[in-house]
């Protein structure tokens, strides 16, 4: 059987063309919705992959009708395919029922991987170029080296509370145990006394 799954972004955009190339192609059913393919969950495509069967295929008018990356593409369709459900666009001339098909989707997500593999490749070019030039990657540390001194010489004044110096540090209490762990131990000390 033949599925038909429509979709347009918005109220202005019609549904009519799709579901006239998806009848003339055969579909038996279609689903149609109007929703973003940027939104994650769309109700009806979920519907339409629910009602398929093995030795269905669900059928577009374009890629883009069921997806919006290569890889959620190709998570789709491979999903389908599990279940033994062919996929078709009409557009494109993909249909992953025939063996030239199946050869285009593997194509597609060799490249969906090659591109992966470069990014990350990129990635870490990019940190390693900024550690040799002498920058390193994260947040600036939230107190100076000077903010650490005083600290140090605030906390050996008894009148003087960690809670205190952390708010005079502009941090929390975290942040100053992780700067200074002895602070915690001068403060477990004041209580217990």
């Amino acid at each position: 059987m033949l599925i038909g799954y429509a979709r347009v972004s918005t109220v202005d955009q019609n549904l009519a063309l799709q579901r006239e190339a998806l009848t003339e192609a055969g579909c038996e059913k279609i689903f149609t919705e109007q929703m973003s393919g940027a939104v994650a969950h769309r109700p009806q495509l979920v519907d339409a992959i629910s009602y398929a069967r093995s030795g269905d295929t669900i059928v577009v008018w374009k890629l883009d009708r069921l997806a919006r990356s290569i890889k959620q593409l190709i998570d789709t369709i491979e999903s389908l395919r599990v279940r033994g459900i062919g996929f078709r666009s009409l557009t494109e001339a993909l249909d992953t029922t025939t063996a030239q098909g199946r050869l285009v989707f593997h194509m597609f997500g060799a490249l969906a991987e090659f591109e992966r593999s470069l990014i990350r490749e990129r990635t870490q070019a990019g940190l390693l170029a900024a550690k040799r030039a002498g920058r390193t990657g994260g947040r600036p540390p939230k107190l100076t080296d000077e903010d650490i001194e005083a600290a140090r010489a605030m906390l050996t004044n008894p009148d003087i509370g960690v809670a205190s110096v952390a708010n005079r540090l502009g941090v929390s209490l975290a942040t100053l145990y992780r700067y200074i762990p002895a602070a915690r131990a001068s403060t477990t000390e004041s209580v217990s006394s």
